[in-house]
């Protein structure tokens, strides 16, 4: 093997490292901080899962440079690691979309409930009423008021809760397919 193509495998498992695996590291730790309702860590992750996703195109262009050094880019085993490397880029846009989702779920979720910006849910002190209560004399009309918008934040809740169980699930498939990448390289080279 030549310097080139040493110096070209160096940075193709360097990309590796430093893209894929924190961009694995964001979307396994997305579900966590949508269970917490930690928005201000959810809007790192999904700026994380964005910019690392678009950056790991360079190991797709650093694998093909080293398959075409060394002439082995029309193996099946190349060929079947890059479709899959595409399908895995392709689920980290459907998941960067389900971050953004949940972002805006529970965001409105804490605008409707009286959350702040980190998504704690503010008690009102004592003595004082909180808008979910209608005072003793509060029409019907402002009763049902508060009721909607009780269920309009249990729903935004609810697609966050959704959102989560979905990240998890792509974010499992991405991962089996990195594991599948691996095992081809190792396996063949």
């Amino acid at each position: 093997m030549s310097f080139s193509q040493r110096l070209v495998l160096w940075l193709h498992v360097g990309f590796v490292i430093f893209t894929i695996g924190p961009v694995t590291l964001a979307i396994m730790s997305t579900p966590r901080y949508i269970r917490r309702r930690d928005v201000r860590i959810l809007r790192y992750l999904t700026r994380m899962t964005f910019v690392l996703g678009v950056a790991s195109l360079t190991v797709l262009i650093a694998g093909f440079a080293l398959a075409s050094m060394l002439g082995k880019e029309g193996n099946w085993w190349v060929i079947v690691s890059a479709t899959l490397f595409i399908v895995a880029v392709l689920l980290l846009g459907l998941i960067h979309r389900d971050q953004r989702h949940a972002i805006r779920a529970l965001e409105a979720a804490g605008s409707r409930t009286g959350a702040d910006a980190h998504g704690k849910v503010e008690t009102p002190a004592e003595g004082e009423r909180s808008a979910a209560e209608p005072e003793a004399g509060a029409g019907a009309d402002e009763a049902a008021a508060v009721q909607a918008g009780g269920a309009a934040a249990a729903s935004a809740a609810h697609l966050a809760t959704v959102e989560r169980g979905r990240i998890a699930m792509i974010g499992g498939v991405v991962s089996l397919i990195w594991l599948v990448i691996l095992v081809l390289m190792v396996w063949n080279s």
